[in-house]
């Protein structure tokens, strides 16, 4: 028997690792496994919905269909080279960016990790919460009351939560559930919606040239686009379980083609949504997507919309509160993977009820998650040019030092602290931030300039890229953050490393 098999975990044992590095025995995952929970967190109701901006925002179905296709490519693009910290440090990549931003500095990344997991975590209950009471209603003659929805997302947020707690075994099996069922449901449905589907849906802009088709396109193109790099942060939560001579290309390539894949759920949501703008106009110009959809689903399509709620729901919330659960036990090292996941899953539904029945969020949030992925572009960034620097090599017991409580070690910096790294990331993400145009949702100060366009995501690639290159050439690292083959930028220097010891 493959001794890394017999080593593998029962699905529903309690999972016992946090942040620290995986050791090499336990490591019993493969890149498709990988593929399976990214695949399997998107392939769900809250890609649907997000799926529904570019009508929402006025293109015609084929014009949405080149923006869904322009930001689900390009977010892959960027999200792919996350993967291979995973199997490298055998450790998140919150801790993992310790050896760019300082043991203590990358606390940066867990609180990125956290914001943009609770906005997911709640996306996904209140998709899925809001289809299955709006398909009960029709199905069984329920009412749709604040009662019902409260029970219902209750339900979802505990279901998730539990899933979490148990740990990445038992989510993993949830996902290969996610790709299979909701898979063939997604299909299903565009069989049963095509009889309605009008491939000639205008929307507001003729042509390019109408006047502001660019900032829709590109407001569009960038809504889509947040999905995939959203699960920058969290890859390294799952390809932490793979042995560290299966990463590197076969990570990568698993982590694109997870995303290039949730074109399904995307495609779903823009044909759906047409429909709905010219079947349900009431629905649709209260953003109702839910709704509207199931206004017009044929009835015979109303349980699996119910199945695909329950199961899109499930995989979505679960990689977004088990990361969650995972990051902030690496903030606060005191507290367990369980106890933190526990600790951040009560919170994280007190915010859901918050969000929906005292100030309505449901549409904020969803532009909140576009302004949190404008910030952690540059940190991916700094993160994969740092890795060319240093050609992959990784001190993974100098990781830990934060964690453990010591200080010291090769990533140790100033006090714990990149200075250059945490300022270079402070700007680039300030500057990004005031180039977002979100038609109707968020416009920076210097969004309008370039005509409307929203330059947002290439100030976030290109600024954070060139300025943290210049600093590596500028200013050499110790030869001890370097492996044989040296650093790529420039030529090491003799700086010594403080010992790890006690605080």
């Amino acid at each position: 028997m493959d001794n890394t098999m017999s080593n593998k975990p029962k699905m529903t044992d309690i999972e016992v690792y946090g942040v620290e590095s995986i050791p090499g025995k336990d490591r019993t995952s493969t890149p498709m496994d990988l593929f399976r929970i990214a695949f399997g967190g998107a392939n769900s109701f809250a890609t649907v919905l997000l799926g529904a901006f570019p009508i929402f925002f006025g293109l015609s179905l084929k014009q949405g269909l080149l923006a869904t296709l322009l930001g689900v490519v390009v977010g892959s693009a960027i999200l792919a080279p996350m993967a291979v910290f995973g199997p490298i440090n055998g450790t998140n990549n919150a801790v993992s960016s310790g050896a760019h931003f300082g043991v203590v500095g990358r606390v940066l990344g867990s609180y990125l990790s956290l914001l943009t997991a609770i906005a997911f975590y709640s996306i996904a209950v209140w998709t899925a919460g809001d289809a299955i009471v709006g398909g009960a209603v029709q199905l069984f003659g329920f009412s749709d009351t604040k009662f019902f929805r409260g029970v219902s997302y209750g339900i979802m947020a505990i279901l998730v939560l539990i899933v979490c707690v148990y740990g990445y075994q038992f989510m993993l099996w949830i996902n290969k559930i996610a790709i299979a069922g909701a898979s063939v449901i997604l299909v299903l449905g565009f069989f049963a919606f095509s009889s309605q589907t009008n491939w000639s849906y205008a929307g507001s802009f003729p042509t390019t040239s109408t006047s502001g088709f660019w900032p829709a396109f590109l407001g569009s193109a960038f809504i889509v686009l947040s999905n995939p790099i959203s699960f920058g942060a969290f890859l390294g939560d799952w390809s932490r379980y793979i042995p560290r001579d299966s990463g590197g290309s076969k990570v990568v390539r698993a982590a694109f083609l997870s995303q290039i894949a949730s074109l399904l759920p995307f495609v779903f949501g823009l044909v759906t949504t047409a429909i709905v703008a010219e079947k349900a106009p009431e629905s649709f110009k209260n953003f109702d997507y839910v709704g509207g959809m199931l206004a017009t689903t044929p009835k015979w399509f109303l349980l699996p919309i119910l199945l695909l709620a329950i199961i899109g729901g499930m995989s979505t919330g679960s990689t977004s509160l088990y990361g969650t659960g995972l990051d902030f036990s690496s903030v606060f090292p005191r507290l367990s993977r369980v106890q933190a996941t526990v600790m951040i899953g009560i919170i994280s539904i007190a915010l859901i009820f918050i969000g929906r029945f005292g100030y309505n969020l449901v549409t904020s949030v969803t532009t909140f998650v576009t302004l949190i992925i404008v910030c952690t572009t540059p940190w991916m960034i700094m993160m994969m040019v740092g890795y060319l620097h240093r050609r992959g090599h990784y001190l993974p017991d100098d990781l830990q030092v934060f964690n453990r409580g010591q200080k010291g070690g090769a990533y140790w910096f100033r006090n714990g602290f990149n200075v250059e790294a945490i300022t270079i990331w402070i700007f680039s993400a300030g500057l990004s931030l005031t180039f977002v145009n979100l038609p109707g949702q968020f416009v920076g100060v210097l969004g309008n300039h370039f005509n409307g366009l929203d330059i947002s995501l290439l100030v976030a690639v290109l600024v954070p890229a060139v300025l943290y290159g210049l600093v590596l050439m500028i200013q050499p690292e110790s030869s001890a953050l370097h492996g044989e083959m040296g650093s790529r930028f420039s030529k090491a220097s003799n700086k010594g490393v403080a010992p790890i010891v006690k605080k």
